[in-house]
């Protein structure tokens, strides 16, 4: 047992060493030439990344990220639930939850049949209508998610470069990551991408099953719903099913045609491979614009 002990010590004091000494060699490392060089030398892109971080809580204050909502339990709020079993084999259970308008409540066939076909279900069960109002709610949707994820991205490109520029020892890396943007003067974002998620659950009576059926709104399945929409309203004979939808091959579209370059000030990507382009409509929606190829321009983002 003393033995145990003694190792046990000699581990702990071992350990404590090794952090010591990774402490002194992070201090030396951050104020040698070397580092404040690189720093120097890259310190316009750290603004610009810095930025471009507060810009992308801007696209996340101003977006819009929610979509529907399913009614059951809409007045589960109004009362209590609480599993009263006195029995000697009682134990956890599968509880039903009521009280989130993106959980359906349904029965196991609602589940499998969900899972065959996500986007049917979802409209039936969330209220999205096959409308034009409709339509192009999900397209606010879809463009504030891409927005947010190609913003996103592209800070995590910057760091990725700024690592590379400087080229830090392996062990800042491993051990000391965060403190090295810090150093560098990197601000880190931490926003990630708010995607409405849409849950079909079945729970048994007695608790003891449960399955379910989980949906993301993400770029590509935006894309999916915005095309059903569309095919549902075009069936109608809407106007709003003839015109272009707002999606990631368009945008992606728009942007080959503009040769990836700011209508406004004609920066390009070719010339500052980091760029942020977005796809900005010229009359906006709320205005009556629509998603057509003559009514969309490349911006970067600070024009936009």
């Amino acid at each position: 047992m003393e033995g145990f002990a003694t190792l046990v010590v000699v581990s702990i004091v071992t350990v404590g060493v090794a952090c010591a000494i990774l402490y002194i060699l992070k201090v030396r490392y951050f104020a040698s030439d070397e580092f404040l060089a690189h720093k120097n030398a890259i310190a316009s892109f750290v603004a610009e990344h810095n930025a471009i971080a507060g810009y992308v809580a801007e696209i996340r204050s101003r977006g819009t990220f929610d979509l529907g909502a399913s009614a059951t339990g809409g007045q589960a709020h109004l009362a209590s639930f609480q599993n009263t079993s006195h029995w000697n084999y009682r134990r956890d259970r599968n509880v039903a939850n009521y009280q989130a308008p993106n959980v359906h409540n349904c029965s196991l066939q609602v589940v499998r049949n969900a899972s065959a076909d996500p986007i049917k279900y979802v409209m039936k069960y969330f209220g999205i209508k096959a409308d034009e109002a409709h339509l192009v709610n999900v397209e606010d949707l879809g463009e504030s998610i891409a927005g947010l994820e190609e913003a996103i991205s592209n800070l995590q490109e910057r760091e990725a470069s700024i690592t590379v520029a400087v080229n830090p020892p392996a062990f800042i890396l491993k051990f000391f990551a965060k403190d090295f943007m810090k150093q560098v003067g990197v601000e880190l974002s931490p926003i990630t991408v708010p995607y409405p998620v849409y849950i079909f659950e079945y729970v048994s009576a007695g608790g003891n099953s449960s399955q379910r059926t989980t949906f993301t709104l993400n770029s590509p399945t935006i894309d999916a719903l915005v095309e059903t929409l569309s095919l549902k309203i075009r069936w109608k004979k809407s106007a709003a099913g003839q015109r272009a939808l707002m999606t990631t091959r368009l945008r992606n579209l728009i942007k080959e045609r503009d040769n990836h370059t700011c209508r406004y000030c004609k920066i390009s990507l070719a010339a500052e491979p980091h760029l942020l382009l977005e796809v900005d409509h010229i009359i906006p929606v709320s205005r009556g614009g629509m998603s057509t190829e003559d009514n969309l321009q490349t911006l970067c983002w600070r024009c936009n």
